[in-house]
């Protein structure tokens, strides 16, 4: 099925690159066949902007033929892996909004970019009550995802996947226990390869409450959530006894291992389908995270004994920066 290209503009959505509005565009949605289908919106993070030549979403990774810029290896087309282009599987929505500049102030653009991701989910609930809407973010998408389960009146979603969020803790509360967020499923997936990143936004984003801390750190407990550590021995383990084996993590530091390591979208895809539920993911995944810095301060360590001549008895971990 072909991808719907949307973009937020002054806390709106509206039709990308075409003259028409987005009622029309949603009306493809409406189609009897298409009645109990999901529909999936994709959200990305930080530095991509709709329209732009080399960071456009609706033209890299959110389009069925992504347009790579000087081959970068980030690029890989969400709809094919989600197996949104097959006949019969749906509606794929590739939700832009414009994530470039400092990032406290994008940050805070996230939240304006929410606020149009929850009018465009009203609509399609208006439109096609009986289709099933999921949200797939990364980063600073997965803070536009949960600003729209926070908005007044919101709409829930039936499932969701925040990646490597780049959100707080005590923000993304706010917004499960909202109307919206408390009817919404959700597999939050993190990764100790995401740390620093992590920490970036800690240094550079003042929170709303004072010490608040990103989700990562500690991840998340609530009925409707599960928190999925990428980079967790036994979590990779559990996975792979349960039939989704997924790769061990290559890089010591990366941003964008939820969706680039091999084997996540076939658990992703089986997760939005029903195939695997949260209590099943609750039963087989490890309660406790391993703590921030776990993945990286071995490697530093080693590195230290090295340079002061000592033999190094620890196993630092694998792997080095993704670029």
């Amino acid at each position: 099925m072909p991808v719907l290209f949307i973009t937020a503009q002054d806390a709106y959505p509206r039709a990308h690159g075409t003259k028409g509005d987005l009622c029309t565009l949603l009306r493809s949605l409406t189609k009897p066949e298409d009645t109990g289908k999901p529909v999936v919106i994709m959200v990305h993070g930080f530095k991509y902007q709709p329209g732009s030549k080399h960071g456009c979403p609706h033209k890299t990774i959110f389009s069925t033929n992504p347009r790579k810029y000087k081959n970068n290896p980030r690029i890989i087309s969400w709809p094919r892996h989600l197996r949104m282009t097959r006949r019969n599987a749906g509606h794929a929505i590739s939700f832009g909004w414009p994530a470039r500049g400092h990032i406290s102030q994008v940050y805070r653009d996230a939240e304006t970019a929410g606020h149009a991701l929850a009018h465009l989910i009203t609509l399609i609930k208006a439109k096609c009550p009986d289709r099933p809407i999921h949200a797939v973010g990364h980063s600073l998408g997965a803070r536009v995802i949960l600003s729209a389960l926070r908005q007044p009146d919101a709409q829930p979603l039936t499932r969701a996947i925040l990646l490597a969020p780049a959100e707080f803790t005590k923000t993304t509360y706010d917004a499960l226990n909202s109307p919206a967020g408390r009817q919404t499923d959700m597999l939050v997936v993190t990764s100790r390869e995401n740390d620093l990143f992590d920490l970036l936004l800690e240094v550079f984003v003042k929170p709303a409450y004072r010490g608040d801390r990103t989700i990562s750190h500690k991840g998340i407990t609530a009925a409707n959530v599960r928190t999925l550590q990428l980079d967790h021995i036994d979590s990779l383990s559990a996975l792979k006894d349960a039939g989704y084996p997924i790769e061990p993590p290559k890089n010591r530091i990366c941003h964008w291992s939820p969706y680039l390591r091999p084997g996540v979208f076939r658990l992703y895809r089986a997760y939005l389908s029903g195939k695997i539920t949260l209590t099943e993911l609750g039963t087989i995944l490890p309660d406790k995270m391993t703590p921030r810095w776990s993945r990286l301060l071995p490697t530093l360590y080693a590195i230290k004994q090295r340079a002061r001549g000592r033999p190094n008895r620890s196993k630092p971990a694998k792997g080095g920066i993704a670029t």
